[in-house]
């Protein structure tokens, strides 16, 4: 065997090494099912809650936000003083909720991690 094809069949192992090892892979998908959660991938087969990986763009999440605004000014009730038009400050540091879950029908983007046994869902497309 000279040179050449020693480099070949190095070549050729490492191809195949890399192919058996399931490196790191980007899928698409389309969620199914919210509740179980299932996600039809490349419209091939469908993942369930334990394969999948979520990050904080497609889960409901709670963070802090700073604020600093009035209210628009309201009056109402009997006419009395303490009815009076007025409005009220709102500033500080706030907790909200993000809305950000799946539903069916988002399509997403999956990693799928080295080996095939989890898949990452890194945010919806569009």
């Amino acid at each position: 065997m000279d040179a050449t094809e020693l480099t070949r069949a190095i070549k050729k192992a490492a191809s195949k090494a890399v192919k058996a090892e399931k490196p790191v892979e980007v899928c698409f998908g389309k969620v199914t099912s919210a509740s179980p959660l299932q996600i039809l991938v490349d419209q091939k087969f469908t993942l369930g809650a334990a394969q999948l990986v979520l990050t904080r763009n497609v889960t409901d999440f709670t963070t802090n936000v700073t604020v600093s605004w009035n209210t628009e000014n309201r009056s109402g009730g009997s006419g009395e003083s303490s009815f009076a038009s007025h409005n009220h400050a709102i500033t500080g540091r706030k907790s909200i909720t993000v809305h950000n879950g799946l539903v069916v029908g988002d399509e997403v983007i999956l990693i799928r991690q080295q080996g095939g046994q989890k898949y990452v869902v890194v945010d919806r497309i569009g």
